[in-house]
């Protein structure tokens, strides 16, 4: 016979494991339904369209979602290597009691609040880059973006990569130094392959913020609701475009292909972080076969 408690633990805990499955099919059903009229009047159309005209109520998404990825893409070409760099050198290279406070400080940056680096972003950083690069007239641009999206991101990247090569055992650098090894080929042999699996979470999840991140991007970014090629031109992302015209939407078109725009952000997401899922478990089955 079993236990009581046994049973009513078992019941409790599954109960809160299905309600996060539960919770996602009822976020999903909610934006596919209230997106359902700007399904059926644009269709598949809405997703390669590049018209956006509240006032002619003609919509669709493409600049969003290239405005969303280029951004985001920016923000990982700088932030992997500056947050990896920094990882690996507090984790494996530094031997000063100061790095703890260097750790404490990277961290502190993902505290800051995105309106503050929005603001930083327009007087400072903005007007910063148009000085120092050639060709670049405005402050506010895809690449302004791009940059703040890349400091937004790096603590994240930072963090989760130092604890991953930390928790690394101790006895693999120890046998990779018995054989000769140097620091860099310690790192390079017994702790990269190992740690490759937590790398790629780290970087996803940074990837996750960039993705969907709000208000600093749209104070630096533009908003213009085009595709260029420079990465100079203002731009718009689908975080952004939401939080701007939601509340001032001209009609329930309008309301409803915002939605719509929060439905296909919800599947990129999904999409990437299913993606590193794969990846991870690849990398898993890599360095530590069954």
């Amino acid at each position: 016979m079993k236990n009581k408690g046994d049973v009513w633990f078992k019941r409790i805990t599954f109960l809160f494991a299905s309600s996060i499955p539960f919770l996602l099919f009822i976020l999903v059903f909610i934006l596919l339904q209230k997106s359902l009229p700007a399904i059926v009047e644009f269709g598949p159309g809405f997703v390669f369209g590049t018209v956006w005209d509240p006032l002619a109520d003609k919509f669709s998404a493409l600049p969003f979602i290239y405005g969303t990825m280029i951004s985001s893409l920016i923000a990982l070409a700088i932030a992997v290597p500056l947050g990896m760099g920094c990882a690996i050198y507090l984790s494996e290279v530094s031997q000063s009691k100061f790095k703890e406070y260097i750790a404490v400080m990277v961290e502190l940056l993902a505290a800051i609040p995105s309106v503050v680096y929005g603001l930083w972003g327009i007087f400072v950083l903005g007007p910063w880059l148009v000085k120092i690069i050639p060709g670049m007239t405005y402050g506010t641009c895809m690449l302004t973006g791009g940059v703040i999206l890349a400091i937004m991101i790096l603590p994240t990247i930072t963090a989760i990569s130092r604890e991953v090569f930390q928790a690394v055992p101790y006895n693999l650098r120890e046998s990779a130094m018995a054989l000769g090894a140097t620091k860099w080929e310690c790192f390079k042999l017994a702790i990269f392959g190992p740690a490759t699996s937590g790398i790629i979470g780290a970087i996803i999840l940074g990837l996750g913020r960039a993705l969907g991140e709000t208000m600093a991007v749209t104070m630096v970014i533009g908003n213009r609701p085009k595709i260029s090629a420079s990465l100079f031109a203002p731009a718009y992302t689908l975080a952004s475009v939401i939080a701007n015209e939601f509340a001032e939407a001209t009609s329930d078109l309008n309301l409803s292909a915002l939605i719509e725009l929060a439905l296909i952000l919800l599947v990129i997401t999904i999409l990437i972080n299913g993606v590193a899922r794969l990846l991870v478990w690849k990398t898993t089955l890599k360095y530590n076969p069954r």
